[in-house]
Formats: structure tokens, C-alpha cells, sequence
């Protein structure tokens, strides 16, 4: 083989190991996004359940929360999606709940707050952290928004869940159609987290 020839294919191979490796890197952030995106739907669809369930039981306040922080979950995905799609990535699996895995307004409260939880002071952090070492902007911002909301909701829920009682009190939520920050009653001039001005948020009741 002539050293040319040599050179030339160790260059392509190279090249072929380097795209192999920012291939790898990237998928990093790619099935981050996927398992976000995965429970963002899921999160969206089981606390439309659980507000039904609220509802029934006579936690009116309750139920709102609940479809709020639903609306907000969906709004979480959207952003998860667009990122996705500005890798490359489409169609990604969304997740489902089933009705019948519901429990107590009570024990749905517990389970959203754990939920929450983790995503707040596990999951998110760790996968703004893969976004920001891949240099992935769409997915940085989408995971920020998602945490610094998923923290509000950790809030609401566990007052909820210390303040557990029936009424028909006229609560209202409102939330953020661009990062899904979610607010009991009283909506900011602007969203915290992302400058929304209120006059875009969506009413909750």
C-alpha cells in the first residue's frame, strides 16, 4: 500500500471515529430528551386523572391544582419535543396512565409530590447537566424551564397536602403557555422564568 493510499485511509478513518464519537456524545441529550419527554406526557395524562378523582372526592381547590400542573406538564413536553426535533428526532414515544392505578386524592397527592421531587433534585439537574457538557442550547432551556417549574409544583402539592380539606372555594391557577410556571391565584405582571407577560397565561378552574 502506498504511503498515500496509507494516509488517506487513516484519515477516513479518523473522521469516522470522530463523527462515531459526537454521534455517541450526542445521544447523550437525545434519550434524555426521550425519558423527559416519556414522563412529561405521562405526567400530563395521570394528573387529568387525578383531578377527576379530586373532583368526585370534593377537593375542588385540589383538582384545579392538579389540572393546572397537567396543563403545565403538556406545555413541558411541547418544549421536549422541539428540542428533540432540532436534533433530528421525531416522533418521540409518549407515555400513557391508566385510570385504575389511581388512588385517594390523598395518596395522589403523595405520589405527585414524590414525583416532583425527583425530577426537581434528580432528573432534571442531571440531564441540564448532559445538555450543557453536549453544548445542546433547545435542550438546555427546555430542561430549565421544566426544573425551575417542577420546583413550584413540589411547593403546591405539599401545601396541598398539609392544608387536605373539602371546599368550593373559587381558586384559580394560571399558567404559563411558554415554560408552564403555574401560579395559585394570583398571576405576576411577568413569568419569573421565562418574562412571559400575564396577559398570555392561561386561566385554570
Amino acid at each position: 500500500m502506498s504511503r498515500k493510499l496509507l494516509f488517506s485511509t487513516a484519515l477516513i478513518c479518523l473522521i469516522s471515529f470522530a463523527n462515531l464519537s459526537a454521534t455517541h456524545a450526542a445521544s447523550k441529550t437525545v434519550n434524555d430528551l426521550r425519558a423527559a419527554y416519556l414522563g412529561e406526557t405521562t405526567a400530563h395524562a395521570k394528573y387529568a386523572v387525578y383531578a377527576k378523582i379530586a373532583d368526585k372526592e370534593g377537593y375542588k381547590d385540589i383538582a384545579r391544582l392538579f389540572r393546572a400542573a397537567s396543563v403545565a406538564e403538556s406545555i413541558h413536553a411541547r418544549n421536549h419535543k422541539r428540542a428533540l426535533e432540532q436534533l433530528g428526532v421525531r416522533n418521540p414515544k409518549a407515555g400513557e396512565f391508566a385510570a385504575s392505578k389511581a388512588k385517594t386524592t390523598r395518596q395522589n397527592l403523595q405520589d405527585a409530590i414524590k414525583g416532583e421531587t425527583y425530577e426537581k433534585n434528580i432528573m432534571y439537574p442531571g440531564m441540564l447537566k448532559d445538555a450543557r457538557q453536549e453544548d445542546k442550547q433547545g435542550a438546555i432551556q427546555s430542561f430549565s424551564f421544566a426544573l425551575q417549574v417542577e420546583r413550584q409544583h413540589a411547593a403546591l402539592y405539599t401545601a396541598a397536602l398539609k392544608s387536605l380539606s373539602k371546599n368550593t372555594r373559587p381558586v384559580n391557577y394560571y399558567v404559563c403557555p411558554v415554560c408552564g410556571s403555574t401560579f395559585r391565584n394570583v398571576a405576576p405582571r411577568s413569568c419569573p422564568v421565562c418574562g412571559t407577560a400575564r396577559e398570555k397565561f392561561i386561566s385554570v378552574r
